[in-house]
């Protein structure tokens, strides 16, 4: 069973910076498809960030050159790095696993709140 525990959320002012950890508690951490996704009061889930095998990146255009995925394959953790925030960004942030390729499923961690206000 893989479990994903998000940290690093909080209370930020616009034009502040966050960084969201993702620690993953696997035996090993293979170069599974892994995501941010977020949501809002009232709004769709969805995706803000990905990165996959050869770390290649991709991140939905609202969030683009103000967001950095990244990981650490040591701490078997991954990041979002979070900059510029703008009160549109406040929502609950969800890590993501995509372990299909390795004979595991998709996981998701707990979600952590961010709130972007003056």
């Amino acid at each position: 069973q893989v479990q994903l525990v998000e940290s690093g959320g909080g209370l930020v002012q616009p034009g502040g910076s966050l960084r969201l950890s993702c620690a993953a508690s696997v035996t090993t951490f293979s170069p599974y498809n892994m995501a941010w996704y977020r949501q809002a009061p009232g709004e769709q889930r969805e995706l803000v960030a990905g990165i996959i095998r050869g770390d290649k990146t991709n991140y939905a255009d609202s969030v683009k050159g103000r967001f950095t995925i990244s990981r650490d394959y040591a701490k078997k953790t991954v990041y979002l790095q979070m900059n510029s925030l703008k009160p549109e960004d406040t929502a609950v942030y969800y890590c993501n696993l995509d372990g299909s390729m390795f004979g595991l499923r998709i996981y998701w961690g707990q979600g952590t709140q961010v709130t972007v206000s003056s």
